[in-house]
């Protein structure tokens, strides 16, 4: 009886922070899609709390081989939402495949904030959200899969 209600607080534990990180994946899935469609559109961002947009959105690191960075994030963000959902329905094959796929994309986000301020000496705020994003997801996962 106790190993059951181990197991099932355990069980809740996991649903809740897979549930979490799905919602917190759609911020960033919803920041991605901004920029993406300001991207492709060729409109300029506009940044209210820091004044970098510009120069981090337009130069060469914002595209990988003419794909914008932005479409990258979006496809990653709704990786992440797909599989944080299936791994809220016990699917175990997600919450590895999502531990992956946070792990990248946090490797990721510490390159681009490396680039933010030692390359381009510039923030972006729509690009500190996703770092923001990004890490909260990593912990959450993490935690998780401990």
């Amino acid at each position: 009886m106790l190993g059951n209600l181990r197991g099932n607080a355990h069980s809740q534990k996991l649903t809740a922070l897979y549930s979490v990180a799905a919602l917190v994946s759609l911020v960033g899935l919803a920041d991605s899609i901004y920029l993406t469609t300001e991207h492709l559109s060729g409109r300029s961002v506009k940044c209210t709390i820091v004044s970098g947009c510009s120069e981090v959105l337009s130069s060469p690191y914002a595209t990988v081989q003419g794909v914008p960075l932005a479409l990258i994030g979006a496809i990653a963000y709704f990786s992440a939402f797909s599989l944080a959902t299936l791994a809220v329905f016990d699917n175990k094959l997600a919450g590895s495949l999502l531990t992956i796929l946070v792990v990248l994309m946090f490797l990721t986000t510490l390159w681009l904030f490396y680039l933010q301020a030692f390359v381009i000496g510039h923030f972006c705020q729509f690009c500190l959200l996703s770092a923001i994003v990004t890490t909260i997801l990593t912990v959450l996962v993490l935690i998780a899969r401990r």
